[in-house]
This record gives C-alpha cells, sequence and structure tokens, in this order.
C-alpha cells in the first residue's frame, strides 16, 4: 500500500449502510495548529447517521446533491503521529481522544485534527472506551448539570436510556442521589436494570407522558413526542432538557418553550452541544472508578455496514464502536 494512502469508510451519495465503502483516500497533513492521530477506534453517533441518510438539514450543511465532506465520525481516539509547528498541549507519541465534529473524517485510518478538540488519554482507559466517550458524555453531563441544575433528591427520567447518552447519564446521576427512571426497548431493560436504574420502562407497552407519574427533570435522547406530553410528565416547577432526536420537535422545543414556561412555570431547555467541553471531568471519573462507557463492539473495519445498520435500528446498547 502506498504510504501516502489510507483506508477510510467513504459514501459519495445519500441513503443507507448500503452506500459506504472502503477506499484508498489520501492521507492527510497537520497545519500549523493541528496534529495528525492515527486512529484506533471510532464510534458512531446520531449525527454521523443523518449525515448518511441526509434529511434536509443535513443536506443544508453538506451538500444538496451529494455529500460535500466524503468521510463520516467525530469521537476518534488514537496516537498522535505528527504535530504542526504551533501545537504546544501535544507530542508525537501522544494517546489522545475528542470529537471532531464539524470536522469529521473520523471513519479513517488517519485524521487531522487542532490541539483544542483533543484530550489526553488516561493510561487505564482502553481506545474503545475512549472512542465512547466524547459527544454522548458531554451531552449527558451538559444536559444534566449545566442546563438540568440536577441536585440530590430528585426524581429523574431519561428517554432513551440504553443508549450512549442515557448510560453516561445514569453514571453522573447517580453522583448526586436521584431516583433514576430509564425508558427504552424491552431488549434493552436487563442491561438497564444490571447498570443500577431505580425503575426502568418499555416504552413499547407503557406510555411514560400518560401513566400518572412526574418527574422534577427529564433527559431525552429521543425527543420523539409532543412536547406537551413531555410537560404533562412534569413536577411542578420541573425542567425538560432535550439533547438530540428529531429536528421537527426540537424546533417545536424551541419556538414554543418559553411560552410553555411562561404559562405552566415547567422549564424547557435544549442543550446546544460544547464540543469536548467536560472531558477532563470524563477523566476524572473514569479514573475515579465512577464511570465506564458501555460498548456495543467493537466491530471490525470489515463489520462497519452492520454497525451502521444495528445503529440505525437503535438495536444497540450504549455506544456503538469500530476498530480501526
Amino acid at each position: 500500500m502506498d504510504i501516502n494512502k489510507l483506508k477510510a469508510i467513504v459514501y459519495i451519495k445519500y441513503g443507507g449502510p448500503e452506500v459506504l465503502h472502503i477506499k484508498e483516500v489520501e492521507k492527510p497533513y497537520p497545519k500549523d495548529n493541528e496534529v495528525l492521530i492515527k486512529v484506533y477506534a471510532v464510534s458512531i453517533n446520531d449525527w454521523d447517521w443523518g449525515l448518511l441518510q441526509g434529511d434536509f438539514v443535513n443536506r443544508m450543511l453538506n451538500g444538496f446533491l451529494k455529500p460535500k465532506r466524503k468521510i463520516l465520525g467525530s469521537d476518534i481516539a488514537g496516537r498522535i503521529e505528527a504535530v504542526g509547528k504551533h501545537v504546544t498541549q501535544f507530542k508525537t507519541g501522544d494517546d489522545v481522544y475528542g470529537d471532531l465534529s464539524g470536522r469529521w473524517g473520523g471513519f479513517a485510518e488517519y485524521v487531522c485534527a487542532p490541539e483544542n478538540a483533543l484530550a489526553l488519554k488516561p493510561f487505564s482507559m482502553s481506545f474503545h472506551e475512549a472512542a465512547a466517550i466524547p459527544q454522548a458524555a458531554m451531552l449527558a453531563a451538559q444536559g444534566l448539570i449545566d442546563k438540568g441544575k440536577i441536585h440530590p433528591g430528585q426524581k429523574l427520567l431519561i428517554n432513551g436510556a440504553g443508549g450512549g447518552v442515557g448510560t453516561f447519564a445514569l453514571q453522573i446521576s447517580k453522583l448526586y442521589g436521584v431516583e433514576v427512571t430509564g425508558v427504552d426497548s424491552t431488549r434493552k431493560l436487563d442491561m438497564m436494570r444490571s447498570m443500577g436504574f431505580d425503575h426502568v420502562i418499555d416504552y413499547t407497552r407503557e406510555d411514560f407522558t400518560k401513566n400518572g407519574q412526574c418527574y422534577d427533570l427529564i433527559l431525552d435522547a429521543k425527543t420523539n413526542r409532543s412536547l406537551f406530553d413531555y410537560s404533562r410528565a412534569l413536577c411542578p416547577n420541573g425542567i425538560y432538557v432535550t439533547v438530540g432526536g428529531s429536528i421537527l420537535r426540537l424546533l417545536q422545543a424551541l419556538f414554543l418553550g418559553p411560552w410553555i414556561s411562561l404559562i405552566s412555570k415547567k422549564h424547557i431547555r435544549i442543550v446546544a452541544l460544547k464540543a469536548n467541553k467536560d472531558l477532563l471531568y470524563m477523566n476524572e471519573l473514569f479514573e475515579a472508578g465512577k464511570m465506564k462507557p458501555v460498548i456495543d463492539g467493537p466491530y471490525k473495519l470489515n463489520e462497519f455496514r452492520e454497525a451502521f445498520r444495528i445503529f440505525g435500528k437503535a438495536e444497540h446498547q450504549g455506544k456503538v464502536v469500530m476498530t480501526i
């Protein structure tokens, strides 16, 4: 293989996993403020799925007729092989991880990244664990702490509790001494119980917005219901926080949230992700044994279509991680 080439998962048209292919592409070289990373692991996020399928919003971001960026992947973990001349935080040989949202390129053997998009990987953390953390853990932390103002004694509900955000959110919330209910599909409930959810709800059998229970805080990783349904499940002065999901539902939260807050004293908040903001906090929790990523996989590079298929059908538990 040409040393100036690398293998990458590439797509040149929108669609499902079938439009993804492994191809040789040019090896990138770091700019002055960038590092070159040999990628060892990468995880799949909702944003990857949206860009792959090419819904209207993602076409506006990445090309209306065909994708401008042909290599997806934001949550990476790997080893630095070269540094730009203005890089001060890292050196060749450092093991790092981070979220490259907006740049992408992580589904490849090598990727370049600015140093402010990365954190050092603790020695005790595997590359697969590191790749599972960035986006999902940031959304969980920023949703619960920054927007949700979580505090002891609350009743918390996590919608989409068996995925990446939900499994991180459970572990963070337990540090605050709250009672946690998780909502997800039948296949994920045993895993959720084993993790320590106080209550689990199978959404195929029960609608948590209609069972008469109310919650002080709802963290929503799905955003697949009417905002008025979520409001009904909030206790007085409760807070609903969405971290992603249906674009139409997110727009509803954006425009109707202030009105609902005004008339009901129930608060509607949206997390605008601050990528990599809390990576050092995640390192502290991991090294203290208080946080461990839940990994579906890792899948080998040649299993990439199966990994995407499982993600697209929401059959995964925790984060879908691939070895590169």
